[in-house]
């Protein structure tokens, strides 16, 4: 575990950001090193780790700790877990970020490459809770943030049911660890200006320009609605009518309209 320090004195906090080095994860980690929290940055390449985690230490005067860890396999969630679990350095803030989407259909895809989809974005999500919970609740503060998406909200193949369970198991933890001085909250935004489909390799031309979300808002409202308790934060209008559509319409007549890349 490499760390970089210009100054060690945390007193906002520290937070745990998985998938830190790109998109949303990078923005988190900006806004909360901005705001005075320390840091623990998560994702599989070292040397973007190593980066990312010098220029924030850099710009904002606080200590960054980085953690090489793919998510998909369980002994790297694991020591992840066990960082998350240490008293003696402990974590206020986790943000579950990192994750990843499958081009092919269902059917088309290998079942290894469906497994390590879901682990990525519903296993290791629910393995870190777990951990942060069992400390957080120990010191009765701490929040929870896990990145879900409006796919929740439609018939969206395992990619929309793996969010779907976000949002569902988001919803009861806040309202069972309030209790005890922990907020979890997850954020559901549509389309957002980053690396993530680019890395699937879909084209993007055919989203109209109105429903691209950029980062630092979607960042900010995921953390406003956290500091107020918010369970679930759709961070916008437009999408929030199209969540509230979705509920309303048959799910063929969502699946049918359902906003999706194309190749």
């Amino acid at each position: 575990m490499t760390q970089r320090s210009r100054d060690a004195s945390t007193p906002a906090g520290r937070a745990l950001i998985t998938g830190a080095t790109a998109g949303l994860g990078l923005e988190f980690a900006r806004q909360l090193a901005a705001s005075g929290h320390d840091l623990v940055l998560v994702a599989r390449d070292a040397a973007r780790l190593d980066e990312t985690a010098d220029a924030l230490a850099r710009a904002h005067g606080v200590h960054v700790e980085v953690l090489p860890a793919d998510l998909s396999v369980r002994e790297q969630v694991d020591r992840v877990a066990e960082r998350l679990a240490d008293e003696a350095s402990p974590i206020s803030m986790l943000v579950n970020n990192a994750g990843f989407g499958l081009t092919r259909p269902f059917h088309a895809n290998d079942i290894e490459e469906e497994q390590k989809h879901l682990d990525v974005l519903v296993t290791a999500p629910l393995r870190l809770a777990h951990a942060a919970l069992r400390s957080m609740r120990a010191r009765h503060e701490g929040t929870i943030i896990t990145v879900a998406s409006v796919a929740a909200y439609s018939p969206r193949g395992s990619y929309g049911a793996a969010k779907s369970w976000v949002l569902s198991f988001t919803r009861w933890a806040n309202l069972e660890y309030r209790r005890d001085g922990v907020t979890v909250s997850a954020v559901a935004p549509g389309f957002v200006r980053t690396e993530f489909h680019e890395r699937m390799r879909v084209r993007t031309d055919t989203i109209p320009s109105p429903l691209w979300l950029h980062p630092p808002r979607v960042v900010r409202a995921a953390l406003a609605g956290a500091r107020r308790g918010r369970a679930v934060v759709v961070p916008s209008t437009r999408y929030k009518l199209i969540v509230a559509a979705s509920r309303l319409l048959p799910d063929r007549v969502v699946a049918a309209g359902a906003l999706k890349p194309r190749r």
